[in-house]
Protein backbone atom coordinates (compact mmCIF):
# COMPACT_ATOMS: atom_id res chain seq x y z
CA UNK A 1 0.00 0.00 0.00
CA UNK A 2 1.46 3.41 -0.99
CA UNK A 3 -0.02 5.31 2.11
CA UNK A 4 1.96 3.11 5.07
CA UNK A 5 5.18 2.05 5.98
CA UNK A 6 5.32 -1.32 7.26
CA UNK A 7 1.67 -1.59 8.01
CA UNK A 8 1.85 1.85 9.29
CA UNK A 9 -1.09 4.18 7.96
CA UNK A 10 -2.16 7.61 9.16
CA UNK A 11 -4.24 7.40 12.64
CA UNK A 12 -1.80 4.39 13.73
CA UNK A 13 -1.22 5.19 17.67
CA UNK A 14 -0.17 3.26 20.45
CA UNK A 15 0.80 4.66 23.97
CA UNK A 16 3.16 4.01 27.27
CA UNK A 17 2.63 4.66 30.47
CA UNK A 18 5.41 4.82 33.42
CA UNK A 19 5.53 6.06 36.77
CA UNK A 20 8.33 8.08 37.46
CA UNK A 21 10.09 7.48 40.82
CA UNK A 22 12.95 9.03 42.81
CA UNK A 23 15.25 5.96 42.00
CA UNK A 24 14.60 6.79 38.09
CA UNK A 25 15.30 10.36 38.25
CA UNK A 26 19.01 9.49 40.27
CA UNK A 27 19.54 6.88 37.91
CA UNK A 28 18.71 9.45 34.99
CA UNK A 29 21.22 12.34 36.64
CA UNK A 30 24.03 9.28 36.82
CA UNK A 31 23.78 7.92 33.17
CA UNK A 32 23.49 10.72 32.00
CA UNK A 33 25.46 12.98 33.84
CA UNK A 34 22.93 15.98 34.81
CA UNK A 35 23.02 16.25 38.01
CA UNK A 36 21.63 19.50 38.42
CA UNK A 37 20.46 20.02 41.84
CA UNK A 38 16.63 21.00 41.12
CA UNK A 39 16.81 16.93 40.20
CA UNK A 40 19.31 15.51 42.84
CA UNK A 41 18.99 18.11 46.16
CA UNK A 42 15.62 18.53 47.63
CA UNK A 43 16.89 21.18 49.65
CA UNK A 44 17.76 23.24 46.91
CA UNK A 45 14.72 22.38 44.82
CA UNK A 46 12.60 23.42 47.98
CA UNK A 47 13.80 26.88 47.33
CA UNK A 48 12.47 26.72 43.67
CA UNK A 49 9.23 27.38 42.32
CA UNK A 50 8.07 23.87 42.26
CA UNK A 51 9.11 22.88 45.81
CA UNK A 52 10.78 20.05 45.45
CA UNK A 53 12.51 17.49 42.90
CA UNK A 54 11.85 17.26 39.62
CA UNK A 55 12.28 14.49 36.91
CA UNK A 56 14.19 15.98 34.14
CA UNK A 57 12.93 17.04 30.91
CA UNK A 58 13.94 14.34 28.84
CA UNK A 59 13.73 11.20 31.02
CA UNK A 60 9.94 12.06 30.67
CA UNK A 61 10.57 12.69 26.90
CA UNK A 62 12.55 8.71 27.09
CA UNK A 63 8.38 7.41 27.51
CA UNK A 64 7.69 8.83 23.87
CA UNK A 65 10.54 6.93 22.52
CA UNK A 66 9.39 3.70 24.55
CA UNK A 67 5.90 4.32 23.01
CA UNK A 68 7.21 4.09 19.50
CA UNK A 69 9.72 1.73 19.79
CA UNK A 70 7.84 -0.62 22.25
CA UNK A 71 4.30 0.15 21.06
CA UNK A 72 3.93 1.83 17.87
CA UNK A 73 6.35 -0.27 16.17
CA UNK A 74 7.56 -3.40 17.97
CA UNK A 75 9.90 -6.10 16.17
CA UNK A 76 10.93 -3.69 13.51
CA UNK A 77 14.20 -1.53 13.71
CA UNK A 78 12.85 2.15 14.24
CA UNK A 79 15.47 5.23 13.44
CA UNK A 80 14.30 8.81 15.52
CA UNK A 81 15.55 11.34 12.81
CA UNK A 82 14.33 14.11 14.92
CA UNK A 83 11.83 15.35 17.43
CA UNK A 84 10.55 18.69 19.01
CA UNK A 85 9.46 19.04 22.04
CA UNK A 86 7.96 21.78 23.87
CA UNK A 87 8.05 21.11 28.31
CA UNK A 88 4.42 22.23 29.52
CA UNK A 89 4.40 21.09 33.19
CA UNK A 90 6.68 19.65 35.49
CA UNK A 91 6.96 15.80 36.17
CA UNK A 92 7.47 15.10 40.31
CA UNK A 93 8.40 11.88 41.51
CA UNK A 94 5.40 9.96 42.11
CA UNK A 95 3.57 10.94 38.85
CA UNK A 96 2.97 8.32 36.06
CA UNK A 97 2.71 9.91 33.00
CA UNK A 98 1.77 8.47 29.69
CA UNK A 99 3.04 8.98 26.32
CA UNK A 100 0.62 8.68 22.87
CA UNK A 101 1.94 8.93 19.52
CA UNK A 102 0.27 9.09 16.27
CA UNK A 103 1.12 8.95 13.40
CA UNK A 104 0.25 12.18 10.82
CA UNK A 105 1.70 11.70 7.89
CA UNK A 106 3.69 8.53 5.64
CA UNK A 107 6.06 9.16 3.46
CA UNK A 108 6.19 5.26 1.76
CA UNK A 109 8.55 5.72 -0.48
CA UNK A 110 11.53 7.01 1.70
CA UNK A 111 9.89 5.01 5.06
CA UNK A 112 9.44 7.68 7.04
CA UNK A 113 6.52 8.57 9.39
CA UNK A 114 5.38 12.01 11.41
CA UNK A 115 4.25 11.59 14.52
CA UNK A 116 1.93 13.60 17.04
CA UNK A 117 3.58 13.37 20.29
CA UNK A 118 2.22 14.09 23.77
CA UNK A 119 2.81 13.09 27.61
CA UNK A 120 0.41 13.73 30.01
CA UNK A 121 0.38 13.35 33.73
CA UNK A 122 -1.99 11.40 36.26
CA UNK A 123 -4.31 14.31 35.96
CA UNK A 124 -4.34 14.39 32.16
CA UNK A 125 -1.85 17.73 32.39
CA UNK A 126 -0.18 17.49 29.66
CA UNK A 127 3.77 17.63 30.36
CA UNK A 128 5.38 17.57 26.86
CA UNK A 129 3.92 18.15 23.52
CA UNK A 130 5.77 17.63 19.99
CA UNK A 131 6.40 16.10 17.10
CA UNK A 132 8.75 13.27 15.82
CA UNK A 133 10.10 12.03 12.82
CA UNK A 134 11.16 8.05 12.47
CA UNK A 135 11.95 5.70 9.96
CA UNK A 136 10.99 2.18 10.06
CA UNK A 137 12.17 -1.19 8.87
CA UNK A 138 11.71 -4.43 8.91
CA UNK A 139 13.97 -6.61 10.17
CA UNK A 140 16.17 -8.38 7.27
CA UNK A 141 16.18 -12.39 7.45
CA UNK A 142 20.08 -13.31 7.42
Amino acid sequence: MADEVQGLTVGSSASYEKSVTAADIESFAQVTGDTNPLHTDAAYAARTRFQQPIAHGMLGAGVISAAIGAKLAPGKAVIYLGQNLQFRAPVMPGDTITANVEVTAVDAERGRLTLNTTVANQDGTDVIRGEANIMVEALSDA
